[in-house]
């Protein structure tokens, strides 16, 4: 998700009502709120949890709602603000990988935190995002094993990039039930959904969410394997137009999309010029023209 802010910049919770609203109505089956995109890094700690709170009650419990957590100089005050998290009404706190431990601490320190924080949070639903702020720690198959082996992890964002590992993180947790491993990555969008992914966590839900939704049903539907595969050449082939000065492209196109927020954001990105805009409304025209070869009935804008 991402958080709208006044030009101000203070946090907008009418826009953020509508972008909620906006993700609900192209058929979300979950929101993750309080992650990068919704500038997390940027947030106190009580904004942090006024967009959570705000984005649950405009759900209604109508879908699940996860949120990182564990923000804090240490374990013991990660496990407090996870309680807190959790404490709003999510379905799960997500832990990000690279606040655990510092980038040139081993997988040792890393994993003894870990066992720690989840000793320290009780029974508390957790998952991992592999965010690339403030660096990227990726997990491998064994670590995302041992960890959803606990029973306490039932959610994970990948971001490795990697299909062979994406199908070993698969295939090493597969006897979980309750745990879905969701790819982050828009170009491996088909084939992690066709190795058993439990759906999709990219950005281009940003943009377009109606479309990341008919992918996830349609991925694997053999009458629409034409238009899967013109879906994920689109996702493909403006990979950099949607990564480029974002979030800002990413407010920009909603502006587009007839969504009231604006703009303004706290992260420090590329600059949004007149070349960006051009390329998002490129991108816009573009999209338009899928869905009119798909014939498929989107939604608005």
């Amino acid at each position: 998700m991402l958080t709208p802010f006044k030009e101000d910049g203070k946090i907008d919770l009418d826009g953020l009502t509508r972008i909620t609203e906006f993700y609900l109505q192209a058929g979300a089956k979950g929101l993750f709120a309080n992650c990068q995109s919704s500038e997390m890094f940027k947030l106190s700690n009580e904004e942090r949890l006024l967009i959570i709170k705000h984005t649950l009650k405009v759900t209604n419990e109508k879908v699940p709602v996860v949120a990182v957590g564990n923000f804090g100089n240490t374990i013991h005050e990660q496990a407090d603000f996870i309680q807190k998290v959790y404490g709003t009404g999510v379905g799960a706190v997500i832990i990000v990988t690279s606040l655990i431990a510092m980038e040139h601490e081993s997988n040792e320190v890393f994993e003894k935190r870990i066992f720690e924080l989840l000793k320290l949070t009780g029974e508390i639903p957790l998952g991992f995002y592999e965010c690339p702020e403030p660096y990227k720690r990726v997990l491998s198959a064994q670590q995302l094993q041992k960890f959803v082996a606990t029973g306490r992890v039932i959610y994970h964002k990948d971001t490795c990039l990697d299909i062979e590992l994406i199908k070993d993180k698969l295939k090493a947790t597969e006897n979980f039930p309750s745990f879905g491993l969701y790819d982050a990555y828009a170009a491996n969008a088909v084939s992690s959904l066709e190795a058993g992914a439990a759906g999709l966590s990219c950005i281009q839900g940003n943009f377009f969410p109606e479309l990341i939704v008919w992918l996830c049903d349609h991925f694997d539907d053999k009458n629409e394997s034409e238009s899967v595969s013109k879906v994920q050449k689109f996702l493909t082939d403006h990979m950099e137009v949607i990564h480029y000065a974002y979030p800002t492209v990413a407010k920009y196109y909603l502006q587009k999309r007839g969504i009231n927020i604006s703009t303004f954001t706290r992260t420090d990105t590329e600059t949004f010029t007149a070349a960006v805009r051009e390329r998002v409304d490129r991108l816009f025209q573009e999209y338009h023209l899928l869905k009119k070869d798909l014939a498929v009935n989107l939604i608005r804008n």
